[in-house]
């Protein structure tokens, strides 16, 4: 079942120059289309956000940020429960901001003061120490460099069908080959496509949304060894290579580091 929440409008007014929105969506939940009058920074933590707006659809990871210029028609989906922030920036201050809806890296300072202000529920920083932070974050995201799409997206007649399927099932070991055979044309062809489409092979893509999951299971406690089982991994050591080549440290590390960052929150809520 899809949840549609209400999105604000261009109509409303900011709170401030600059400001945050907090939520927690649950699976399944979708916006309908709308823009803003000011520019807008999406940050999640959990699974994967995906944002459309006329002229392109993207599928971020929490690592990456997806930011959405003032005025910019946009409507997102998740799959998965995720914990949403929305760094609203009026237009006037966008400068120096990139001009089209694009991917930049969300760098861990970044990550730090949204985890901060969400803890203590802080829209509008009012205090001198927060609007310090304020202002480091927003050095931070005008010094990060567009990206390209970590996971991209295609609404090709041929390649929608696989993606949408893999999104659904990534433990899917189904090859491209195969895939050719089910939909009736050579696996040159999707080949051909998932280049000029997705700008990297199926196997790179399909190894992508295995990292960008195996992610979201640890970070909800799932065991590295159940995390590789459950995205088609018959071997642990595989798995491990595969998501150190994309986070730069082992699984169990992440997972680690996810735990004792949830430890020292709960220190200070104490």
């Amino acid at each position: 079942m899809i949840t549609t929440i209400p999105a604000s409008t261009n109509n409303e007014q900011p709170l401030a120059d600059t400001f945050l929105t907090f939520d927690a969506f649950k699976s399944n939940t979708e916006t309908h289309p709308h823009h803003h009058r000011w520019g807008q920074l999406q940050v999640i933590k959990g699974g994967l956000l995906e944002l459309a707006t006329p002229k392109r659809r993207f599928l971020t990871p929490p690592n990456l940020g997806i930011w959405v210029p003032a005025h910019t028609t946009h409507f997102s989906f998740n799959r998965q429960p995720i914990e949403y922030c929305a760094i609203n920036i009026i237009a006037s201050l966008c400068e120096g901001l990139p001009k089209q809806t694009c991917q930049i890296p969300i760098s861990p300072i970044v990550t730090a003061i949204v985890d901060d202000f969400r803890r203590r529920q802080i829209r509008v920083p009012e205090t001198e120490q927060d609007k310090r932070m304020l202002a480091v974050m927003l050095d931070q995201i005008r010094a990060a460099k567009p990206s390209n799409p970590f996971l991209p997206s295609s609404q090709h007649k041929l390649l929608a069908p696989i993606l949408n399927k893999l999104e659904r099932f990534p433990d899917h070991n189904r090859t491209l080959q195969t895939w050719a055979a089910r939909l009736h044309t050579t696996e040159r062809t999707l080949a051909r496509h998932c280049q000029n489409e997705l700008g990297m092979s199926f196997t790179e893509w399909r190894t992508r949304l295995r990292y960008v999951t195996a992610a979201k299971l640890l970070r909800e406690g799932m065991a590295v060894k159940e995390v590789a089982l459950t995205l088609g991994y018959h071997q642990t050591s595989p798995f491990i290579t595969m998501f150190k080549k994309y986070a730069n440290t082992t699984p169990e590390r992440y997972r680690q580091a996810l735990l004792a960052e949830r430890e020292a929150e709960r220190g200070t809520d104490i």
